[in-house]
């Protein structure tokens, strides 16, 4: 999961670089004792870019879906989902769920980027998650020489 965290980053800070993009991608700390928020987030004076991801790695050979209870924690009594969404609400910032989908040996592992809004959708209406066939149709990012590769397509299609 912490490689597909700091691959994403650097995908992202690439992206924002050959684009010309005033934008910068980090990886917030993470601590034993402090619950963390999210995990990326991204600081641009575009309202497009301004946002903050939460990533889940998962190996799509035996997960058929991105489960709420199993993939997200729940501390000091409340939900991941509903800190993150607190966090987006106060500030400001555009929320993703990227998800990577392993898929073993030889296989390619591929990347969506999930709207915060199917993600909550969701989670308020008490599914039991996200389902891989589900994830898939959103947008893809893939990989090339072993990095994550961004377009503009992939940002805005969300």
């Amino acid at each position: 999961m912490v490689d597909f965290e700091w691959e994403l980053v650097d995908a992202l800070n690439r992206f924002f670089e050959v684009e010309g993009v005033r934008a910068i991608a980090y990886r917030l700390k993470q601590s034993r004792y402090t619950p963390q928020v999210v995990d990326l987030l991204v600081d641009s004076p575009h309202p497009e870019y301004y946002m903050a991801i939460e990533c889940k790695s998962v190996d799509a050979r035996k997960a058929k879906t991105l489960y709420f209870t199993q993939h997200f924690s729940v501390a000091g009594g409340a939900h991941q989902i509903d800190r993150a969404d607190q966090f987006l609400l106060k500030s400001g910032r555009r929320g993703l769920l990227a998800v990577e989908l392993r898929r073993g040996p030889g296989r390619p592992k591929a990347a969506h980027f999930v709207s915060w809004e199917e993600v909550l959708q969701r989670f308020r209406s008490k599914e039991a998650g996200l389902p891989v066939e589900r994830i898939e149709t959103f947008p893809v990012v893939k990989r090339r020489g072993g990095c994550y590769l961004l377009s503009e397509e992939n940002l805005a299609e969300i």
